[in-house]
């Protein structure tokens, strides 16, 4: 299996310029490239990266650059034509790759060789060739057998360095047992970001007073002058508030992928189309908020490192259709209690398309009929709502227990 660990590199002065060095000359051969892409036909990937030697030739600054890296180079153009070349097979409106000016290349990757993990003086370090060791800070251990395949190093907006180890394990994933126990049926949502078919609703993360941060330092940010040093400096402001923002997100959404994929043999969600959601008029910002489609993506990756199953289903009706009988009922949006008008069964609204989706799952996964554990006298009410603050790595009973009542 493959898996992406990312460090925060502590380089040198004189290390973070040789860095931003090899950025910079990387975009200039990317763009080198693209200028050979419009104005010569029947090129590839294979022929342009047999013309790096003799364009060392003469171009001597690339003779500082690993050769590997100058090769990911000419790969990325290629594989950025052959998405946008997808896109427009499908029926997108595309343009053409664009010019890279200084600021929008961040990356380079090593590819096969060139790089090595050292202990040094009891301190690990990452060792790049043409530039060599480099301190990371190593928070966590790479699975044992693993083997590096690839190490991308980039610069985030902030400034801060990252190093991006793409490691392979030969262990395959765990099997997937065959008749799954235990079973769950996520339905995600604004008001509560996750609610499942065991009761527990997870509140939405509350990330009013870090969009607050932003939006001053936005503000300051457009009060400088364009490209003075006051206004670059504002500028890296706003990058750590959007920073800010970014990784208490997507920490809040490792956790919880990480509990339902340790937690569960069989995870059931909805197949959203999450980008199609975002560009819906009204609500938008809490929708792309709530970040449904990375989300799934973490839960989806997660299952299959745990050995859990997976089913996206179709999100068609869930709501609509009662988890009992089956029948469909119009409700608008603001009603939150389910209350079949065939059957009686009454239930949260959001309980009730979790069964649904739990339903619609075990069919898809099985092949069986409709769960024989969701009829009326066995729903239960919503056993607990957990502040999203609470949300922690599965194997923690914070999850597992109704919350007292403090925050």
């Amino acid at each position: 299996m493959n898996y992406n660990y990312r460090y925060r590199l502590r380089p040198s002065d004189a290390l973070e310029q040789q860095l931003a060095w090899t950025v910079d000359t990387c975009r200039q051969v990317y763009n080198h490239f693209l200028h050979r892409l419009n104005r010569t036909d029947d090129t590839s990937a294979y022929s342009e990266q047999k013309r790096l030697p003799s364009l060392k030739k003469w171009w001597s600054d690339l003779k500082q650059v690993h050769s590997k890296v100058l090769q990911k180079v000419v790969q990325r153009l290629y594989d950025n034509l052959s998405t946008l070349r997808g896109r427009k097979e499908n029926g997108h409106r595309v343009g053409q790759l664009k010019w890279k000016a200084p600021g929008e290349y961040r990356s380079f990757t090593y590819s096969q060789s060139g790089f090595k993990l050292k202990n040094t003086s009891g301190r690990t370090k990452l060792w790049l060739s043409k530039l060599g060791e480099i301190p990371l800070t190593f928070h966590r251990e790479l699975p044992d057998d693993a083997e590096i395949k690839t190490v991308t190093v980039k610069r985030e907006p902030t400034g801060k360095w990252y190093a991006i180890l793409g490691v392979e394990t030969p262990d395959d994933p765990p099997a997937k047992p065959e008749n799954p126990e235990r079973c769950v049926g996520i339905d995600v949502g604004i008001l509560k970001y996750a609610h499942d078919t065991d009761g527990m609703a997870v509140e939405s993360l509350d990330l009013s007073d870090e969009r607050e941060r932003l939006e001053r330092a936005q503000r300051d940010l457009s009060r400088k002058q364009h490209g003075s040093a006051n206004w670059e400096e504002q500028r890296r402001v706003v990058a750590e508030r959007h920073a800010e923002l970014k990784n208490k997100r997507r920490d809040f959404l490792h956790k919880l992928s990480n509990y339902y994929a340790r937690e569960y043999d069989l995870v059931a969600v909805e197949d959203l189309d999450a980008k199609g959601l975002v560009e819906l008029p009204g609500n938008s910002r809490n929708r792309a908020g709530a970040a449904w489609g990375t989300f799934l993506r973490m839960l989806e990756y997660k299952c299959e490192r745990e050995g859990t199953h997976f089913v996206a289903v179709n999100p068609r009706g869930t709501t609509k259709e009662c988890a009992s009988c089956g029948v469909s009922t119009d409700k608008p949006l603001w009603v939150r209690e389910h209350s079949c008008p065939a059957c009686g069964f009454e239930a949260d609204r959001d309980a009730n398309a979790a069964w649904n989706i739990l339903s619609r799952g075990v069919k898809k996964q099985l092949g069986a009929g409709r769960s024989e554990s969701t009829p009326v006298e066995t729903a239960l009410p919503v056993s607990s709502v957990v502040d999203a603050k609470r949300v922690v790595e599965a194997g923690s009973p914070t999850l597992k227990r109704e919350p007292s009542g403090e925050r």
